[in-house]
């Protein structure tokens, strides 16, 4: 797996050739059972014959699960040697039994200096290249093409022959690829992006943690790149809902509102102003001391509402709307917070008695949070305090 223009295609045909293999190349986007059937019969014919077979399958991600599962039993009796490229997460577009079979190697972007050596190479191949032709390329140009194809080799080479073509012959007799030229060429960069593959959810998982790490500079890059690639606003509008809940918290409540406003202001105003409503949240969020006490503590009593769902509610919490259930006794002992001193009922648990000393909840001393704590603490000492607790 890796990106496009990463050599996944070139690999599989260098692996076929030095391992004496014969390469039946077929491609999702273009082929079905149909193909698939016909590449596993001249397989089988190889393998009769005594030669091996490596099926590469490009693009492998496109094909369902019923085209997946057609190579199983080939790649099992060894008719065949399974290839398969794809530029997505093979976890989450691959069948589990198609995956358990292979191995995963992750190519991975091509650097600047990566791009400059290939098109070096194009430049000086006489047989494959532009070599000896009175092309040239000019350094500021290679630079800016480099950075320019996101690592993508393939871009790259198709963007210089298309310089070539375009380029005219100067008083030199030399066609020169100038930077002009690129711009002309390349037009405005389209990003590598789509709305369901990971690098989406890799964006998103950036923006997350870059607002939860309190740095709104890298925040709003990648807010922006999101938007830029066509991303939806108002997806980060819900996940910025899910920060304010998840690592703001009661450190700073306001958060929450601010994530609202901004998602509100968006349906409201349409996307020019409301993007921008949306990145004051992405910095009110990232600049907001910072706090997971009630998420943890929401896990940790979901953990025991599954562990210990056989507990009883206790007698004094119970609703008793009859005169039988009140002469049962249940709710009778129950204390209402507004009638006690301070409106809180020193010494009392709301908890059954097997959880009696149970807290969930340990707020910081951040922000609010900290203000929180302080008064839990009080609320604690006026139960230590208290001649009426509920469980001795």
């Amino acid at each position: 797996m890796g990106p496009p223009g990463t050599g996944k295609t070139t690999l599989a045909e260098l692996i076929g050739r030095y391992g004496q293999a014969d390469v039946e190349r077929i491609s999702a986007v273009t082929s079905g059972i149909k193909e698939i059937r016909e590449a596993i019969e001249r397989a089988r014919q190889n393998r009769d014959a005594g030669r091996r077979t490596i099926l590469f399958v490009d693009e492998v991600h496109r094909f369902n699960k019923s085209q997946q599962d057609a190579f199983l039993p080939h790649i099992e009796d060894g008719t065949i040697t399974f290839i398969g490229a794809t530029t997505e997460n093979p976890s989450f577009e691959l069948n589990s039994a198609l995956l358990s079979r292979a191995r995963v190697y992750l190519l991975k972007a091509l650097t600047a200096d990566d791009i400059s050596q290939v098109l070096d190479q194009a430049m000086n191949d006489s047989s494959r290249g532009f070599g000896g032709q009175n092309i040239v390329l000019p350094e500021e140009t290679r630079r800016m093409l480099s950075e320019l194809v996101g690592g993508d080799a393939r871009r790259a080479l198709n963007s210089l022959e298309m310089m070539a073509d375009m380029a005219e012959v100067d008083d030199r007799g030399q066609r020169v690829l100038t930077a002009a030229l690129l711009k002309e060429v390349s037009g405005e960069r389209s990003a590598r992006f789509d709305n369901k593959g990971d690098r989406y959810y890799d964006l998103i998982s950036a923006l997350h943690k870059s607002v939860r790490g309190s740095a709104p500079d890298a925040a709003l890059y990648w807010y922006a790149r999101i938007i830029t690639a066509g991303g939806d606003p108002l997806y980060v509008a819900r996940r910025l809902l899910a920060i304010a809940s998840e690592d703001v918290g009661n450190a700073d409540p306001r958060g929450m509102q601010v994530a609202i406003a901004a998602w509100d202001c968006f349906t409201r105003v349409g996307p020019a102003e409301g993007e921008r409503a949306i990145a004051q949240a992405i910095v009110y969020l990232a600049c907001a001391p910072k706090s997971n006490a009630v998420y943890t503590a929401f896990k940790a009593a979901m953990r025991d509402a599954k562990e210990m769902a056989d507990y009883d509610v206790p007698e004094h919490l119970r609703n008793a709307p009859t005169k039988l259930m009140k002469e049962m006794g249940l709710g009778a002992e129950y204390r209402y917070a507004h009638d006690e001193p301070n409106a809180y009922a020193a010494g009392e648990n709301y908890f059954p008695p097997e959880m009696a000393n149970t807290r969930y909840y340990q707020p910081t001393a951040r922000g609010l949070e900290g203000k929180i704590g302080e008064k839990l603490a009080w609320l604690a000492e006026q139960d230590q305090n208290s001649q009426t607790k509920r469980y001795r």
